[in-house]
């Protein structure tokens, strides 16, 4: 970040610069109205098909997370801008969800960002998202934290539309009373997602530890906030709501998909079958296009067993495998509801 420059600055700089930095790729930008139409990961380009499927239209496609290369991140053995080139030439994807931890002090740098959108370009990458985390909580009882919860995550939002992704992930921890935690985490969502809106931007929440991975609970979040431009990133693995309670992950993702507007395939270790040990793919994947999505599942994963890239490797075999098996029963695109 520099430091040296007023933030005010900096955020008009980055309007000012898109058109030539990013031609063509961020029509319409900051000048957005605060109810357009909210992008939908499906209305991303160059989906990831399935190769197996040989389907025309694929029922979804596959993206990956960064976080599935955190221990390398961590490790000193890339940055975020090699990224999108590991995404496309190891794995052969071409649409990645950044997390804000691997690039975190460069929200606001045109530079750093000029160079990850070069390198997307380059290898035909399209940006989806940005994960979120440690910007404050968005549902803090005290209201001035919880402003500044808000215009925290205000940089993100401008990197995210920079990168040309149509949503950021963010977290909806809070504190109180089932029904306090609601309301609070509503009213930082509501604030947030208004700023997003005015760039053509969703703001996702995924369950992710506390009352977040209740998923009857987010869902009556999503409810409260009421806007076209908030919704939920559901993820296969984090129902963990402490230590000892733990929600049903597969009505949890039921529960949130009407609100999703992103999928995180979480996978951990997998068995000599290629099958992901505890999480069920194919019902996960029928609840997911039951509910009419058929946009970006994005890769996620922390297994033990095997090293990153091959933990990669086997979650979208499988992804590829469940796609060939639903199209193979004539599993077909449905419309999703509103």
């Amino acid at each position: 970040m520099n430091k040296g420059r007023d933030p005010f600055s900096r955020r008009d700089a980055l309007r000012l610069g898109l058109a030539s930095t990013l031609a063509g790729a961020l029509a319409g930008a900051f000048g957005a109205v605060a109810h357009a139409k909210p992008k939908q990961a499906a209305e991303t380009a160059s989906p990831a098909k399935p190769e197996a499927s040989g389907a025309k239209q694929p029922l979804y496609s596959i993206s990956l997370a960064q976080w599935s290369l955190h221990k390398a991140h961590f490790g000193g053995e890339m940055t975020a801008l090699d990224f999108p080139g590991r995404a496309r030439n190891e794995f052969g994807i071409d649409a990645v969800e950044y997390v804000n931890a691997f690039f975190k002090d460069h929200a606001r740098d045109e530079k750093y960002l000029g160079q990850l959108s070069a390198r997307c370009k380059d290898h035909g990458v399209k940006s989806l998202l940005i994960m979120c985390d440690g910007e404050g909580a968005l549902g803090d009882p005290d209201g001035q934290k919880r402003a500044q919860s808000v215009e925290n995550h205000r940089k993100w939002l401008e990197a995210a539309k920079f990168l040309g992704c149509h949503s950021i992930r963010v977290n909806a921890q809070s504190a109180g009373s089932f029904d306090e935690q609601q309301k609070l985490a509503a009213d930082g969502l509501r604030k947030l997602t208004e700023l997003g809106a005015a760039l053509d931007l969703n703001v996702i929440v995924e369950n992710h530890g506390g009352l977040s991975s209740n998923a009857a609970w987010l869902a009556g979040v999503m409810r409260i906030v009421d806007h076209p431009h908030c919704g939920t990133l559901p993820d296969f693995g984090n129902f963990s709501i402490s230590a000892s309670e733990r929600y049903d992950a597969y009505l949890g993702v039921e529960e949130m998909m009407p609100f999703a507007k992103a999928v995180s395939a979480k996978s951990y270790d997998f068995d000599d079958k290629g099958e992901c040990i505890g999480i069920d793919f194919e019902r996960m994947m029928r609840i997911v296009l039951k509910a009419g999505y058929h946009g970006y599942v994005g890769i996620e994963y922390e297994g033990k067993k095997a090293p990153e890239p091959e933990g990669v490797k086997l979650t979208k075999a499988l992804l590829e495998r469940v796609h060939a098996k639903l199209v193979g029963e004539g599993m077909t695109r449905t419309t999703r509801s509103s």
